[in-house]
């Protein structure tokens, strides 16, 4: 390719049609090359200015629905990486292999979207859209753009790490509540979570909101059973998890309590931690698998402890 020909490229090209499908950083470095002022004189700036352009164009993927940048990462997840976006984040997954996970995800949450009690809804993000994208490798990965209405959210292994002590049961009162209400959402319209983990539960601490976020490893379906297992987590997963049975409501509840008393650890009340083991027996039969009716025994049993409910502030 001689300077003409790489002018006349980089004047009718896109950036993906230039550095997608293989190894963009070579193509870049061969125009730049060509084009060059030093090289190309005068006749290259315009091109060099647009060659440019277009390899900082090219951390933006576009649809057809709109374009969305992936500068600035966010947050390295399981299986996918999540970019601040001002829709949210574009969560990408790293590898090809896990896009049957992400496809998982957009499923659960258009199914609790169209059919979930829209007063509970913020418990879960929102699906902007979903998409595949090649990448320059010339991978093809699936894409979930997601929103949330809540700011300034923490996961509960942040608030663990900061609490290596033990949660206040107070404090944890509100999140194992509003927990519960997001697995009644989900279980209302046959969503089970499957990953219930303190990486995957985020609070607000100011309003004591609560998002439950990374529905990638959902059964949306009867016949669907959990997708896959997070690396280092086999032994906060049920029994019916681990042998490939049949997931239920029973199955996220008993994810929750392990979740919830793991955060409390020693500093849990008696009534509290028998709470907690009545979710977590083996038996699925014996287990709680209504999440609505567990929220309101767990009210009575607070009631007990506590007595009526405060607005109890909570700070990080």
């Amino acid at each position: 390719m001689n300077t003409d020909e790489a002018i006349a490229l980089i004047e009718r090209s896109t950036a993906e049609e230039l550095f997608g499908g293989g190894d963009g950083h070579r193509r870049y470095r061969t125009l730049a090359k060509l084009v060059h002022p030093d090289a190309a004189g005068p006749r290259g700036t315009r091109a060099f200015a647009r060659l440019s352009e277009l390899w900082r164009d090219r951390s933006v993927i576009r649809t057809a629905r709109g374009a969305y940048s992936t500068d600035v990462l966010d947050h390295r997840g399981d299986l996918a990486n999540l970019y601040r976006i001002p829709e949210g984040h574009l969560k990408l997954v790293r590898d090809p292999s896990c896009n049957d996970l992400m496809a998982r995800e957009a499923a659960a949450l258009r199914r609790m979207a169209e059919h979930g009690d829209p007063r509970y809804l913020p418990y879960v993000p929102r699906l902007v859209e979903t998409f595949r994208h090649r990448s320059e490798s010339g991978q093809t990965r699936r894409a979930n753009v997601i929103a949330t209405s809540a700011s300034r959210l923490h996961s509960l292994q942040e608030v663990r790490r900061k609490r290596p002590d033990g949660l206040d049961p107070r404090d944890a009162a509100w999140m194992w509540r509003r927990l519960l209400v997001a697995l009644g959402l989900a279980h209302r319209t046959g969503v089970v979570h499957g990953a219930i983990l303190a990486q995957h539960v985020l609070i607000e601490p100011d309003e004591h909101g609560v998002v439950l976020v990374d529905w990638c490893y959902s059964a949306s379906d009867p016949s669907q059973r959990i997708a896959a297992i997070v690396p280092g987590h086999r032994d906060d997963y049920p029994p019916e998890v681990l042998s490939r049975g049949t997931p239920g409501p029973c199955t996220d509840i008993h994810m929750a309590a392990g979740v919830m008393a793991g955060l409390m650890g020693e500093r849990a009340p008696k009534p509290l931690r028998r709470f907690a083991d009545g979710c977590r027996l083996r038996s699925t039969r014996q287990r709680p698998d209504d999440a609505w009716k567990l929220l309101g025994e767990f009210d009575e049993l607070l009631h007990q402890l506590y007595g009526p409910r405060t607005f109890r502030p909570f700070t990080l």
